[in-house]
């Protein structure tokens, strides 16, 4: 997946040459009402051509061939552009396809352990997943911590952690177990798999038409009706004025007329911006996503796992007056031992590095462990007639004054100058006696900062959701960087502050990792879920990130930009190329029926089938020129509406107008010279 696939792959063209040719179906070709056009027109020309062939009229044969040819090469250029921007994708669900194995399962049954084949699992079973093993399905870790490489789908190497419980507990089949192990309960079928729905995202066989796409392609309707009523009348003027307007011609000429360029790239810029996602480890559920992220106003992001690492992590020891640091740190890693959570270890490993202090074997002492529960929100160790605990302030207070402790008056001022940072503060006690704090903190994540400062120029608003304290929240809004924020959020918080900014007309994007996340995922605009999340938000998201990188949400606006700019352009382009070839044909095909109209003929084309004829050449050339940017993209700056505008009309624009004038002139004196016409 990490890997890109190059724009002219011969495999890739090769399979697109194959695969244009079942586009001719008219079938298919009805989706798209220009090219549909054009098409018919095609098939009436060869018609004609083989009416005149029969009849013996070989002055007009060589003509009509041409004319056939060239406007069947335009269908089959169209086609071949649709077919390229699919073949990538095709090209990226192969690498995904390589990842499939037919790997046995450890299958848990009535307690006993069972290997089965992995295509055998269903939805609701646990397997146990041993070090050196592939996850065999789509699942929930139930039980255990281990540690996974799932290259298989982001195309990183490094090792994720993934663990029963909390926001990390999802993982995806073919991805390998590297150390420990965990029990995994299975949430997909075969064929419903997390894989199984990317490899037919990428192919694009669920593609749909976007809004955007929608009323385009009612506006080039429109075009081409307007054009084909323009054709038919120029029939009786031409009889009127003594010229020969054949049928060939006319068709010729309304196919040269109608926006054929844009009509020809129209899907090929779409599923290449799915595309463009891909490459940068996203998954776009619809083009309908992938158009809505550049139009982004709002964007809303869950603090852990996103903002932050996810863990917090112990970074310091604060000794209260009379206990030192170490005594301090001891006493934090005794409770510590048999707490298996992230903030659990933090503080064992802490205690190692800063004294030295190694865990220490208790299973055959006295030792009775206190686990962390929601009502007592602490935990801890009774042992050889100690009670050390760790946990809330308040209920920290609490249990020292059972114990006929005090309270020291330097702990408040403690406790609150840390959560006023925007970390957590652990109060440890034994029994009575309050031995100090324990700093835990989110820790950002490295360069997010520089991200959301990004987003700002791009005219993004950022806004943090958590359900932290407001303290702590202000505090790492700050050091992240984004613009607002709003604390102690429930999901009915997150779903209502997504529905106002909605209300106002803004278009919202969400990132998320959580089950609690999953509502406002699924009512934003845009929601980007982690794939390193639970599998309710990677089902509420329309997009998922492989790498559960937050700061990629720059990729996918400048990609989302990148399509509307260079749908845009493509269509500015492909209007100005009709006006120009209007003016550069008619001229020409009427000068002598018309002397007045040689003002006009700036580009003195040999003759006017000549002039028909360069322009059909020039029209279908045009469309195999433009490919490579279509798939590509015009290349995204953060620009004003305006200025974008500008050097739109500027570039494509202008450059619609002149190109044309210059093409068909070339072209007019290769016909000329090789006597074609």
């Amino acid at each position: 997946m990490a890997k890109a696939v190059r724009l002219w792959e011969g495999k890739i063209v090769r399979t697109a040459l194959v695969d244009s040719l079942g586009k001719f179906d008219p079938r298919l070709q009805a989706h798209n009402p220009v090219m549909f056009v054009v098409e018919v027109t095609a098939a009436a020309v060869s018609l004609i051509l083989l009416r005149d062939f029969l009849s013996g009229r070989g002055s007009q044969v060589l003509f009509e061939l041409q004319i056939a040819v060239w406007l069947w090469f335009t269908v089959g250029f169209a086609n071949f552009a649709e077919a390229m921007a699919e073949g990538r994708g095709k090209a990226q669900a192969e690498n995904l396809r390589k990842t499939r194995t037919e790997t046995p399962a450890t299958l848990l049954r009535d307690g006993q352990e069972v290997r089965v084949p992995a295509p055998s699992l269903r939805r609701g079973d646990v397997v146990l997943v041993r070090a050196g093993e592939i996850i065999p399905g789509d699942g929930e870790v139930i039980e255990g911590v281990a540690s996974v490489n799932e290259a298989a789908i982001t195309g990183e190497s490094a090792p994720v952690i993934r663990e029963s419980g909390g926001d990390r507990s999802a993982v995806t089949g073919g991805t390998i177990v590297i150390s420990d192990w965990i029990k995994i309960r299975i949430t997909a079928n075969p064929g419903e798999t997390f894989l199984d729905r990317m490899i037919a995202l990428v192919e694009g066989a669920q593609r749909q038409k976007t809004p955007n796409e929608i009323a385009l392609s009612i506006l080039l309707a429109g075009l081409t009706i307007i054009f084909l009523l323009v054709c038919v009348s120029l029939y009786p003027l031409a009889l009127y004025g003594g010229s020969a307007l054949s049928l060939p011609v006319l068709v010729a000429l309304l196919v040269c007329l109608i926006p054929t360029t844009i009509g020809g790239l129209l899907s090929a810029i779409g599923i290449a911006g799915m595309d463009r996602l891909v490459q940068h480890n996203v998954l776009a559920m619809s083009g309908r996503a992938v158009e809505a992220a550049g139009d982004i106003d709002t964007l809303l992001l869950d603090k852990t796992g996103t903002i932050t690492l996810g863990d917090r992590l112990a970074t310091e020891f604060i000794p209260m007056h009379g206990t030192t640091a170490e005594e301090l740190a001891d006493a934090a890693q005794l409770a510590s031992l048999a707490d298996e959570t992230p903030e659990g270890r933090s503080i064992v490993v802490l205690a190692k590095n800063q004294f030295n202090l190694r865990g220490r074997e208790l299973a055959h002492s006295e030792a009775h462990f206190v686990p962390f529960t929601a009502q007592t929100r602490m935990s801890g160790i009774d042992i050889n007639n100690r009670r050390i605990r760790k946990g809330a302030y308040d209920q920290i207070m609490n249990f020292v004054r059972e114990n006929g402790g005090t309270v020291p008056s330097e702990l408040g001022p403690i406790v609150e100058r840390i959560a006023r940072s925007g970390g957590t503060p652990l109060v440890v006690a034994d029994r009575g006696r309050v031995l100090g704090v324990i700093h835990l903190k989110d820790v950002i994540k490295a360069g997010i900062r520089e991200r959301f400062a990004r987003l700002r120029a791009m005219g993004m608003r950022t806004v943090m959701i958590t359900g932290d304290n407001p303290l702590t929240a202000a505090a790492i809004a700050a050091e992240s960087g984004v613009d607002d924020f709003r604390a102690e959020a429930t999901p009915e918080t997150k779903l209502q502050l997504i529905r106002e900014e909605q209300a106002q007309g803004k278009l919202v994007a969400m990132i998320g990792d959580g089950t609690n996340d999953a509502p406002a995922l699924a009512q934003a605009d845009v929601g980007i879920a982690m794939n390193a999340g639970t599998q309710a938000a990677r089902e509420a998201g329309n997009m998922v990130d492989l790498d559960s990188n937050p700061t990629k949400i720059i990729e996918v606006v400048e990609i989302g930009k990148q399509l509307l700019i260079t749908r845009g352009a493509l269509t500015t382009f492909s209007i100005a190329n009709d006006v120009a070839k209007y003016f550069a044909i008619l001229p020409a095909m009427f000068v002598l029926s018309y002397p007045q109209l040689q003002e006009l003929n700036v580009m003195h084309l040999a003759t006017p089938q000549s002039a028909i004829l360069s322009a059909v050449i020039f029209n279908a050339l045009i469309i195999i020129a433009l490919i490579p940017l279509a798939l590509r993209g015009v290349q995204y700056r953060p620009l004003g509406a305006a200025a974008i505008l500008r050097r739109n009309l500027l570039v494509y624009g202008l450059g619609g107008v002149i190109i044309p004038f210059i093409g068909i002139k070339a072209i007019d004196l290769v016909v000329a010279a090789l006597h074609l016409a």
